[in-house]
């Protein structure tokens, strides 16, 4: 990829992926150890959408996909995995925000948690744009979506 041939630019996916991984795996300790604020976030959200009692399978479930999301976008390879991951885990944490009784300020603190959330989304995205020839060649290995995949991938004079 052209872009990222200047040696500057080639910090940029990592940076990135750094910022991803911190706020993912910082943000572990509460899910996965039962924080109240945690907790309580994963209650209301639970409750309104009609799963009561199921706040610890839904903290732990999001918790593990963030813990796999910080670590692909660690590992160069699967960088594009991980950004992609972690764009659609904060779709849904984006989403939730605001049409969930959560709301956008849930802990009244100038809504921290909401805007780590675009900004690991906004990464997340970015991260897949920089990394879009590895995601595509990973793309074209997968059943029904591979052939489209395959031709992106194609040069630009073979396209049919």
């Amino acid at each position: 990829m052209e872009s990222l041939r200047n040696p500057a630019m080639r910090l940029v996916p990592w940076a990135l992926a750094l910022w991803i991984a911190y706020i993912f795996i910082w943000y572990l300790q509460y899910k996965f150890l039962g924080h109240e604020g945690s907790v309580w976030l994963f209650t209301v959200l639970t409750d309104w959408l009609g799963f009561p009692g199921h706040e610890k399978a839904m903290r732990i479930g999001v918790g593990s996909m963030e813990l796999l999301a910080g670590f692909l976008c660690l590992y160069r390879p699967a960088q594009s995995i991980g950004g992609a991951l972690a764009a659609g885990i904060m779709t849904g944490a984006i989403f939730f925000h605001v049409v969930s009784p959560l709301g956008i300020d849930p802990y009244e603190d100038g809504a921290v948690l909401f805007k780590e959330a675009i900004s690991v989304w906004c990464a997340g995205l970015l991260l897949l744009w920089l990394r879009r020839d590895e995601a595509l060649a990973f793309a074209a290995c997968l059943p029904y979506v591979g052939p489209a995949a395959a031709k992106l991938l194609a040069p630009a004079g073979t396209r049919a």
